[in-house]
Protein backbone atom coordinates (compact mmCIF):
# COMPACT_ATOMS: atom_id res chain seq x y z
CA UNK A 1 0.00 0.00 0.00
CA UNK A 2 1.43 3.36 -1.04
CA UNK A 3 2.10 6.38 1.12
CA UNK A 4 -0.78 8.45 -0.29
CA UNK A 5 -3.25 5.57 0.02
CA UNK A 6 -2.14 4.99 3.60
CA UNK A 7 -2.55 8.67 4.48
CA UNK A 8 -6.00 8.81 2.87
CA UNK A 9 -7.05 5.67 4.74
CA UNK A 10 -5.74 7.14 7.99
CA UNK A 11 -7.52 10.45 7.44
CA UNK A 12 -10.77 8.70 6.61
CA UNK A 13 -10.64 6.57 9.74
CA UNK A 14 -9.71 9.61 11.86
CA UNK A 15 -12.72 11.73 10.89
CA UNK A 16 -15.10 10.26 13.48
CA UNK A 17 -12.57 10.75 16.26
CA UNK A 18 -11.87 14.33 15.15
CA UNK A 19 -15.61 15.10 15.11
CA UNK A 20 -16.01 13.67 18.61
CA UNK A 21 -13.05 15.77 19.81
CA UNK A 22 -14.63 18.91 18.39
CA UNK A 23 -17.87 18.11 20.18
CA UNK A 24 -16.16 17.25 23.45
CA UNK A 25 -14.34 20.58 23.61
CA UNK A 26 -17.10 22.72 22.16
CA UNK A 27 -19.49 21.43 24.82
CA UNK A 28 -17.35 23.04 27.50
CA UNK A 29 -17.06 19.71 29.35
CA UNK A 30 -13.46 18.99 28.36
CA UNK A 31 -10.78 21.65 28.32
CA UNK A 32 -7.06 22.16 28.60
CA UNK A 33 -3.97 20.51 27.22
CA UNK A 34 -4.44 17.36 29.27
CA UNK A 35 -7.92 16.74 27.84
CA UNK A 36 -6.59 17.35 24.31
CA UNK A 37 -3.79 14.89 25.00
CA UNK A 38 -6.12 12.27 26.51
CA UNK A 39 -8.50 12.43 23.55
CA UNK A 40 -5.74 12.42 20.94
CA UNK A 41 -3.78 9.68 22.70
CA UNK A 42 -6.72 7.35 23.30
CA UNK A 43 -8.30 7.84 19.89
CA UNK A 44 -4.90 7.34 18.24
CA UNK A 45 -4.11 4.28 20.37
CA UNK A 46 -7.44 2.61 19.63
CA UNK A 47 -7.16 3.46 15.92
CA UNK A 48 -3.72 1.82 15.99
CA UNK A 49 -4.84 -1.27 17.91
CA UNK A 50 -8.06 -2.06 16.07
CA UNK A 51 -6.52 -2.66 12.60
CA UNK A 52 -3.84 -4.79 14.24
CA UNK A 53 -6.51 -6.82 16.06
CA UNK A 54 -8.51 -7.20 12.85
CA UNK A 55 -5.39 -8.30 11.02
CA UNK A 56 -4.54 -10.83 13.73
CA UNK A 57 -8.05 -12.09 14.37
CA UNK A 58 -8.72 -13.47 10.91
CA UNK A 59 -11.91 -13.76 8.97
CA UNK A 60 -13.97 -15.90 11.37
CA UNK A 61 -13.87 -13.45 14.28
CA UNK A 62 -14.30 -10.36 12.15
CA UNK A 63 -17.28 -11.92 10.38
CA UNK A 64 -18.97 -12.30 13.76
CA UNK A 65 -18.12 -8.75 14.82
CA UNK A 66 -19.05 -7.28 11.43
CA UNK A 67 -22.63 -8.42 11.94
CA UNK A 68 -23.02 -6.19 15.01
CA UNK A 69 -20.16 -3.66 14.99
CA UNK A 70 -22.33 -0.88 13.61
CA UNK A 71 -24.95 -1.49 16.33
CA UNK A 72 -22.30 -1.41 19.07
CA UNK A 73 -20.88 1.86 17.75
CA UNK A 74 -24.36 3.35 17.38
CA UNK A 75 -25.48 2.40 20.91
CA UNK A 76 -22.29 3.74 22.51
CA UNK A 77 -22.35 7.02 20.59
CA UNK A 78 -26.12 7.48 20.98
CA UNK A 79 -25.95 6.89 24.74
CA UNK A 80 -23.13 9.38 25.26
CA UNK A 81 -24.59 11.86 22.76
CA UNK A 82 -28.05 11.57 24.33
CA UNK A 83 -26.53 12.22 27.74
CA UNK A 84 -24.81 15.34 26.43
CA UNK A 85 -27.97 16.59 24.70
CA UNK A 86 -30.05 16.06 27.82
CA UNK A 87 -27.42 17.80 29.94
CA UNK A 88 -27.28 20.73 27.51
CA UNK A 89 -31.04 21.16 27.60
CA UNK A 90 -31.13 20.78 31.40
CA UNK A 91 -27.84 22.34 32.58
CA UNK A 92 -29.06 22.67 36.16
CA UNK A 93 -29.37 18.88 36.46
CA UNK A 94 -26.02 18.04 34.91
CA UNK A 95 -23.02 17.65 37.17
CA UNK A 96 -20.44 20.20 36.01
CA UNK A 97 -17.65 17.63 36.29
CA UNK A 98 -18.83 15.42 33.39
CA UNK A 99 -15.81 15.24 31.11
CA UNK A 100 -15.88 13.07 27.95
CA UNK A 101 -12.08 12.99 27.98
CA UNK A 102 -11.96 10.86 31.14
CA UNK A 103 -12.82 7.41 32.44
CA UNK A 104 -15.23 4.97 30.87
CA UNK A 105 -16.75 7.63 28.66
CA UNK A 106 -13.38 8.10 26.97
CA UNK A 107 -12.93 4.35 26.58
CA UNK A 108 -16.42 3.94 25.08
CA UNK A 109 -15.82 6.84 22.68
CA UNK A 110 -12.45 5.35 21.70
CA UNK A 111 -14.02 1.97 20.94
CA UNK A 112 -17.01 3.44 19.14
CA UNK A 113 -14.89 5.60 16.83
CA UNK A 114 -12.45 2.80 15.99
CA UNK A 115 -14.63 -0.24 15.37
CA UNK A 116 -14.49 0.24 11.59
CA UNK A 117 -10.71 0.01 11.82
CA UNK A 118 -11.12 -3.64 12.87
CA UNK A 119 -12.59 -4.50 9.46
CA UNK A 120 -9.89 -2.43 7.77
CA UNK A 121 -7.32 -4.59 9.53
CA UNK A 122 -8.93 -7.72 8.12
CA UNK A 123 -8.83 -6.23 4.63
CA UNK A 124 -5.18 -5.38 5.08
CA UNK A 125 -4.47 -9.00 6.05
CA UNK A 126 -5.95 -10.13 2.71
CA UNK A 127 -3.73 -7.63 0.93
CA UNK A 128 -0.71 -8.87 2.89
CA UNK A 129 0.03 -5.26 3.80
CA UNK A 130 2.57 -4.14 6.39
CA UNK A 131 0.08 -3.80 9.25
CA UNK A 132 2.50 -2.28 11.75
CA UNK A 133 3.48 0.67 9.56
CA UNK A 134 -0.06 1.29 8.35
CA UNK A 135 -1.54 1.01 11.86
CA UNK A 136 1.12 3.39 13.20
CA UNK A 137 0.26 5.96 10.51
CA UNK A 138 -3.46 5.55 11.27
CA UNK A 139 -2.81 6.06 14.99
CA UNK A 140 -0.60 9.12 14.54
CA UNK A 141 -2.94 10.78 12.04
CA UNK A 142 -5.93 10.12 14.31
CA UNK A 143 -4.13 11.51 17.35
CA UNK A 144 -3.13 14.64 15.44
CA UNK A 145 -6.54 15.28 13.88
CA UNK A 146 -8.26 14.64 17.22
CA UNK A 147 -6.04 17.18 18.98
CA UNK A 148 -6.60 19.65 16.13
CA UNK A 149 -10.35 19.04 16.37
CA UNK A 150 -10.22 19.65 20.10
CA UNK A 151 -8.69 23.10 19.59
CA UNK A 152 -11.21 23.89 16.85
CA UNK A 153 -13.96 22.92 19.30
CA UNK A 154 -12.57 25.44 21.78
CA UNK A 155 -13.19 28.25 19.29
CA UNK A 156 -16.73 27.05 18.63
CA UNK A 157 -17.47 26.78 22.36
CA UNK A 158 -16.48 30.40 22.95
CA UNK A 159 -18.74 31.61 20.16
CA UNK A 160 -21.79 29.48 20.93
CA UNK A 161 -21.57 28.82 24.69
CA UNK A 162 -23.71 26.15 26.36
CA UNK A 163 -25.58 25.40 23.14
CA UNK A 164 -22.45 23.56 22.09
CA UNK A 165 -23.21 20.83 24.64
CA UNK A 166 -26.34 20.04 22.65
CA UNK A 167 -24.41 20.40 19.39
CA UNK A 168 -21.67 18.08 20.67
CA UNK A 169 -24.27 15.50 21.62
CA UNK A 170 -25.88 15.85 18.20
CA UNK A 171 -22.49 15.32 16.56
CA UNK A 172 -22.02 12.07 18.49
CA UNK A 173 -25.54 10.96 17.66
CA UNK A 174 -25.00 11.90 14.01
CA UNK A 175 -21.75 9.92 13.82
CA UNK A 176 -23.55 6.93 15.33
CA UNK A 177 -26.44 7.23 12.87
CA UNK A 178 -24.02 7.60 9.95
CA UNK A 179 -22.19 4.42 10.97
CA UNK A 180 -25.49 2.58 11.29
CA UNK A 181 -26.85 3.81 7.95
CA UNK A 182 -23.60 3.01 6.12
CA UNK A 183 -23.60 -0.55 7.40
CA UNK A 184 -27.31 -1.21 6.97
CA UNK A 185 -27.48 0.46 3.56
CA UNK A 186 -24.29 -1.04 2.16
Amino acid sequence: MGVIATLLLAAGLAMDAAAVSIGARASGRAFGRRAAFRLGFHFGLFQFLMPVLGWLAGSAFVALVAAVDHWVAFVLLAAIGGHMIWGGLHPESEAPTFDPSRGWTLIMLSIATSIDALAVGLSLAFLQADIWTIAAVIGVVTAGLSALGFWLGARLGVVFGHRMTVAGGLVLLGVGIRILVEHLGG
